[in-house]
């Protein structure tokens, strides 16, 4: 299983903040504190299936928010200039309800090379049971070759909420109203 955890320095103040309220008032309120430490290290396990030759996804540093996932492939793959290719994984996974995993492309492969995840972000679904593929395409003008193990993309687990769509005749007016597309400024 794949463990995921949230910390952040407001966390960590939260956490000195009620030891010192603590420690003024002279009392102890041992549920208070176990639920902001729970909220502190909130854990989100992923069942995971590892198909792939090149390990499981994983975070290159402390505070990333995505995993780096490489192509599962046997031979190097060249993507011409706006060419597609769907790249195996070799990982499957069971997110619980209420979550997602959200494709996206890494920085350094769209910055250098033009080469991004075809549908950013790509979404997969807590009820999806497939192997993950990449859908990457490359926006430049040359061709970009894959290696086998290469990280191709980044896998972000997100909560998700449902929408309740409430149908009726109008909505409210803004000073914005109904302009879009470059109406703030340059476009």
């Amino acid at each position: 299983m794949l463990s995921m955890r949230r910390s952040s320095g407001k966390d960590l103040e939260l956490l000195e903040a009620f030891d010192l309220f603590q420690a003024f008032h002279g009392g102890s309120n041992i549920e208070l504190k176990e639920s902001i430490e729970k909220s502190c290290k909130m854990s989100v396990k992923i069942k995971v299936i590892s198909e792939s030759r090149y390990g499981l996804p994983e975070y290159a540093h402390i505070g990333d928010s995505g995993m780096d996932v490489r192509a599962n492939t046997d031979n190097p793959i060249t993507l011409k200039s706006l060419e597609r290719y769907m790249f195996p994984t070799g990982i499957f996974v069971e997110i619980p309800e209420g979550y997602e995993i959200q494709v996206r492309p890494r920085s350094g492969l769209a910055a250098k090379h033009g080469i991004s995840v075809c549908n950013t972000p790509g979404t997969v679904d807590s009820n999806y049971r497939g192997e993950i593929k990449i859908i990457l395409v490359n926006l430049s003008p040359d061709p970009y070759t894959i290696e086998p193990g290469e990280r191709i993309a980044q896998l972000v687990l997100a909560k998700v909420e449902k929408a309740e769509l409430d149908v009726t005749v109008n909505i409210s007016d803004t000073s914005r109203g109904g302009t879009g597309f470059g109406d703030s400024g340059r476009f």
